[in-house]
C-alpha cells in the first residue's frame, strides 16, 4: 500500500467525522431556515449564521486531513478566513438594504415609558 494512503488513527478518523457530522447538520438546518421561515429577516438570519459554521466545520476538517497526511494546505485556511469576514458583512448590508426598500419592517422603537430590561 503507498504510504500516502494510509490509514489515519482512530481518533483523526473520529475528529473528522465529527467535524465532517456537525457541519452538514448545520448547512441543513441553515437550508431548512432559508426555505421554510416567516420572515425575510428570519429567512436571512438562519444561513448566514448557520451555514456559515457548517462550512467552517467542513473546512477545518480538510485542512486537518491534509495536515494529517503530511501537506500543509493553507487554502482551506484563507477560505475560512474569508467567509468568517464576509459572511457578517453581507448579511448586515442586505438588512440594511432591505429596511431602506421598506421602512415599515423595521421593529418599533422601544416606549419611554416601559422599564428597559438588562
Amino acid at each position: 500500500m503507498n504510504a500516502h494512503l494510509a490509514t489515519l488513527p482512530l481518533w483523526a478518523d473520529l475528529a473528522l467525522c465529527a467535524l465532517l457530522g456537525t457541519g452538514a447538520a448545520f448547512a441543513l438546518i441553515g437550508s431548512w431556515g432559508l426555505a421554510h421561515l416567516s420572515d425575510f429577516f428570519k429567512r436571512l438570519h438562519a444561513p448566514t449564521k448557520t451555514v456559515t459554521l457548517g462550512v467552517g466545520c467542513v473546512l477545518i476538517a480538510s485542512t486537518l486531513w491534509f495536515a494529517l497526511r503530511g501537506t500543509l494546505s493553507l487554502h482551506e485556511l484563507l477560505i475560512t478566513l474569508f467567509l468568517f469576514m464576509t459572511a457578517p458583512v453581507s448579511a448586515h448590508l442586505i438588512a440594511k438594504a432591505a429596511l431602506a426598500l421598506d421602512p415599515s419592517a423595521r421593529p418599533p422603537a422601544p416606549a419611554a415609558d416601559r422599564p428597559v430590561r438588562d
